[in-house]
């Protein structure tokens, strides 16, 4: 119990230096947003009196308080789920611009993340079971090459490819906005789903390969300890001393890389979603800081930390899970 009130604490700490850092990066930066307004108000021929300038500091948040008082205000704007207004976005709450491209971000990135982990797991285990065969020297020997690749890079290989050259997927956009309306049919479903081949395949192609060789080289010291080999001794299946009692420790380190990489899921999709014009946090990303937009900045990296920070702390939990010793308080 000790042990999870420590954790616990440590995290409301980490939650609370990510807030404070959050506040603090953007007012130390040059520019703002609001310059940046007035300027393209100004290019288009419009004048900036007195009275509207002061109405857009009073809206945007940029006014003469003490920074101290900025920094409480901030808090509480937060405690009650006010992120600002986006300049970038016409004055739309940042709530409402982060929720619409989240949604994209998650299903792309979650389903990809997942199904990465899933098969690399699965593979680097027989690949040690098989270890010094063609399975074992032919896969680690491939997927090594894909995981060198640039995933940017790969993914105009298969934009290329696969969209302009055979057709096969299409290259821009989340759906086919000219043919399907947005909601729950099936076809809505079906569009999406067809959108999100490339830059999914792109994902798992790129860090399938870490997943493997980790679980690989973990399961062959796995397979060297005194409880699989007694296993094995004992005459138990073969998938069950392979999966059970093998994969199921040499897992661990794996798992906090899932966590890590479930974390970066709402912003580590960057480039990808570039070059697939695919509409999702990673590109809103991209717009706010061209734009200097702190405040959808702000949100957004703020769901960034707090992301990063529950997967791990459900890392831990999954840990604790499969390691006894750490409920019980000892090292592991």
């Amino acid at each position: 119990m000790q042990h999870w009130l420590r954790r616990i604490l440590f995290y409301l700490v980490a939650i609370w230096a990510a807030l404070t850092i959050n506040f603090f990066m953007p007012r130390l930066a040059p520019g703002d947003p609001l310059t940046i307004l007035v300027a393209n108000i100004q290019e288009k021929g419009g004048h900036v009196g007195p009275a509207y300038l002061h109405a857009l500091q009073a809206e945007l948040g940029y006014n003469n308080e003490p920074l101290w008082q900025q920094y409480l205000n901030y808090l509480w704007e937060l405690l009650h789920g006010n992120l600002g207004i986006s300049v970038q976005f016409s004055f739309e709450p940042v709530t409402n611009v982060i929720a619409r491209g989240i949604m994209w971000t998650l299903g792309l990135g979650l389903a990809a993340v997942i199904i990465s982990f899933a098969l690399g797991c699965i593979l680097g285990t027989i690949a040690a079971w098989r270890r010094g065969r063609f399975f074992d020297l032919t896969l680690t020997t491939g997927l090594n090459f894909i995981a060198a690749i640039p995933y940017f890079w790969l993914a105009l290989v298969l934009l290329y490819v696969f969209g302009s050259t055979l057709h096969w997927f299409p290259v821009v956009g989340g759906y086919d906005s000219l043919e399907v309306d947005p909601g729950w049919s099936m076809d809505f479903i079906a569009s999406v789903l067809y959108h999100a081949v490339l830059p999914a395949c792109t994902i798992v192609l790129v860090s399938l390969g870490g997943w493997m060789l980790t679980m690989r080289n973990t399961m062959v010291t796995t397979l060297s300890e005194d409880y699989v080999l007694l296993a094995r001794a004992k005459g138990l299946k073969t998938g069950r001393v392979m999966f059970a009692y093998a994969a199921r420790n040499a897992i661990l380190p794996n798992i906090a890389g899932f966590a890590i990489a479930l974390g970066f899921v709402v912003g580590g999709q960057l480039l990808t979603e570039m070059v697939f014009s695919y509409p999702g946090i990673g590109y809103t990303l991209l717009l706010a800081v061209q734009n200097q937009d702190y405040a959808l900045m702000q949100g957004i990296f703020l769901y960034i930390s707090l992301a990063i920070l529950a997967a791990n702390f459900l890392a831990e939990i999954f840990y604790a899970i499969l390691d006894p010793r750490i409920r019980q308080g000892r090292s592991a």
